[in-house]
């Protein structure tokens, strides 16, 4: 087992987390897609965080007509829905669970969650980076 998949802290200290990858689909009809993010969500810490990387070079060799600039946009809506506050919108007012699911729910669009998994942690912003790591980069 390699040190990427050890959890660090006594089983107490470690707290369940919920994520799912963020994908970019820049032509639906043919499924193609690339990693672009991920969501994390700790309800025992409350927390909801995104971490995103768009790789351009890869989404253009997917589609070179695709729409970069609405693609960021899009993912940097996801990061404000996550965040909470007035950069969330009309989920503003919603708890972190909440938010978390409803960026999960299957949609037909070009940014899209993939599903949901679990794991155990110590630290969910940091799981959050480790993931995008992992997953994306």
């Amino acid at each position: 087992m390699s040190d990427r998949h050890i959890i660090k802290g006594g089983p107490r200290d470690r707290q369940i987390y919920e994520y799912a990858v963020l994908r970019v689909v820049p032509r639906v009809e043919r499924g193609e897609c690339i990693n672009a993010g991920v969501l994390v969500y700790c309800r025992a810490e409350s927390y909801l965080g995104a971490r995103i990387h768009l790789d351009e070079a890869r989404l253009l060799a997917l589609d070179p007509r695709a729409d970069v600039a609405g693609v960021r946009a899009a993912l940097r809506a996801v990061e404000g829905v996550c965040a909470g506050g007035t950069a969330a919108g009309q989920a503003s007012s919603d708890d972190p669970g909440r938010r978390f699911r409803w960026l999960v729910a299957p949609r037909s669009t070009i940014v899209q969650p993939g599903p949901v998994h679990t794991g155990l942690t110590t630290d969910p912003a940091a799981e959050t980076g480790r993931l995008l790591d992992l997953l994306v980069r």
